[in-house]
């Protein structure tokens, strides 16, 4: 038995009912071994990558329309990874990311109790190099600016893995840090838009945006 409690939630995207394993409650903690610790997640943020979050159903809700053909999409910070496996179940190229130790068993869960075939996760750190990672067309992530320093960890992380024509979309719950995120992007050559969203796709009230940043090409460097 793990040593934290979990529960199998049905959450509503597009009018498409899901099965997903998550945590309990924001109580639960389990670091036997230290492997969370070692990559800087404390017993107070331990448990957040494995709850349902509003961002993430507002990011999942956008994935069922979004183009998708045959670019190759990373979602970053995926916690419970909602937004890839919308993507996985339009049979879109995606890869899931985040750097929590149980992520992965979390999103093999979750595929399995979707009936939803293997998909792509790698675990990455946004402040360090990895080219095995590769490039994507479309990058996305909800709820990923809420500390100083992430925006620019993040701009320098989607440059790194963005192709010279590339999307990035990001849903943000009206956090600080978007302004800086912002100026960061537009120095990456991204123009941006938004939209202000009030509702989520259960009908729930929601306060935020949808960022999103598109590169036609990428500048050259000065």
């Amino acid at each position: 038995m793990p040593g934290y409690l979990t529960q199998v939630q049905t959450v509503a995207v597009g009018g498409v009912h899901m099965q997903i394993r998550s945590l309990l409650d924001r109580q639960q903690f389990h670091d036997p071994e230290g492997a969370a610790e070692r990559v800087g997640i404390s017993s107070a943020t331990w448990p957040l990558f494995g709850l349902v979050w509003p961002s993430a159903l507002v990011l999942a809700a956008q994935m069922e329309h979004i183009a998708l053909g045959t670019r190759r999409v990373l979602e970053l910070g995926c916690g419970l990874a909602l937004a890839s496996l919308v993507v996985q179940r339009r049979q879109g190229r995606v890869t899931a990311s985040d750097h929590h130790p149980l992520t992965e068993s979390f999103l093999l869960e979750n595929l399995r109790l979707n009936g939803l075939p293997a998909l792509r996760y790698q675990r990455g750190d946004w402040a360090v190099a990895d080219p095995s990672l590769g490039r994507f067309d479309l990058i996305v992530g909800s709820d990923v600016l809420y500390e100083r320093g992430q925006p620019r960890l993040l701009s320098d992380f989607i440059e790194r893995h963005s192709h010279d024509v590339a999307e990035v979309v990001i849903v943000d719950p009206d956090r600080g840090n978007r302004s800086a995120f912002n100026r960061h992007m537009a120095l990456l050559g991204f123009a941006r838009s938004e939209r202000r969203v009030t509702q989520l796709p259960a009908g729930a009230a929601y306060k935020g945006r949808v960022l999103s940043y598109l590169r036609s090409e990428r500048p050259v460097a000065g």
